[in-house]
């Protein structure tokens, strides 16, 4: 496979479509040539998440694919109040890192899943990019073309995933995202949709996807109540939780 052809990306799905996980509490999520492999420990039993482990370690080596330990990290998270030490998972006889938090598909993953980091490294992109609508707006564009370049190039990257961390962000944060928002306005010198609007929007347009798609892995979660007219809530015992994607969709396509 050649890398820019057109058959590539088919060629490796179908290539790669028999590596999946066997174990229900462990999920392989696989995107190009990146392998995240999820898994759910309870009461303290790791053995199916080993076991996928040294499955797909088993995979790759029978279908001539290399993994790179040093590229290859475990992040725990555990929110319990009392510990106790993981071994270590080992790939290839290599140690793998125990890492605070890692990139996944351009969002940042922390082990306390939360979103300042994020929401930070997008700020920075977004205000890098702000230097180029600033320039346009000297070369007299007039506002429509600068408000679809915000749309295309700052825009985008604001709301990047916005609906995994928006509803679990800071007052803080949301209002620094805002700043760069209202930033726009003056040097478009027009209304703008705020990020606000833009996450209520976006969350209930995937929403409808999902409830739309009975093979998504999330599509039993939005379960109608009897009368047909609302989603049935989902019981939260954390914030955490509740400002997840699910509960807050499901709040939002309640409240149209």
């Amino acid at each position: 496979m050649y890398e820019g052809c057109l058959l590539s990306p088919l060629l490796l799905s179908l290539y790669t479509n028999c590596c999946t996980s066997s174990h229900q509490s462990v999920k392989l999520i696989k995107f190009a040539d990146d392998t995240t492999l999820i898994g759910l420990i309870s009461n303290g039993d790791e053995t199916a998440y080993r076991r996928e482990v040294a499955r797909l370690v088993s995979w790759c080596g029978h279908n001539n694919l290399q993994l790179n330990a040093q590229k290859t990290v475990e992040m725990i998270v555990d929110f319990r109040k009392v510990t106790a030490p993981l071994p270590p998972l080992a790939l290839m006889d290599s140690p793998i890192t125990i890492a605070d938090s890692f990139r996944f598909l351009g969002t940042t993953i922390t082990r306390d899943l939360k979103w300042e980091p994020t929401i930070s490294s997008l700020i920075k992109k977004a205000q890098q990019r702000m230097f180029f609508l600033r320039k346009l707006r000297k070369l007299k564009l007039p506002p429509r073309m600068l408000a679809q370049f915000y749309t295309a190039i700052i825009e985008s990257i604001l709301t990047s995933s916005i609906t995994v961390w928006y509803a679990g962000a800071t007052a803080r944060d949301r209002l620094r995202l805002q700043r760069v928002m209202r930033a726009a306005e003056k040097v478009i010198g027009c209304r703008l949709p705020s990020i606000q609007d833009l996450y209520i929007s976006r969350t209930r347009r995937r929403a409808g996807r999902i409830t739309a798609d009975p093979s998504h892995p999330g599509h039993g979660l939005f379960s109608p109540l009897p009368s047909g007219r609302r989603l049935r809530s989902i019981r939260t015992k954390t914030s955490r939780y509740m400002n997840s994607f699910f509960p807050s969709a499901i709040r939002l396509l309640n409240t149209k």
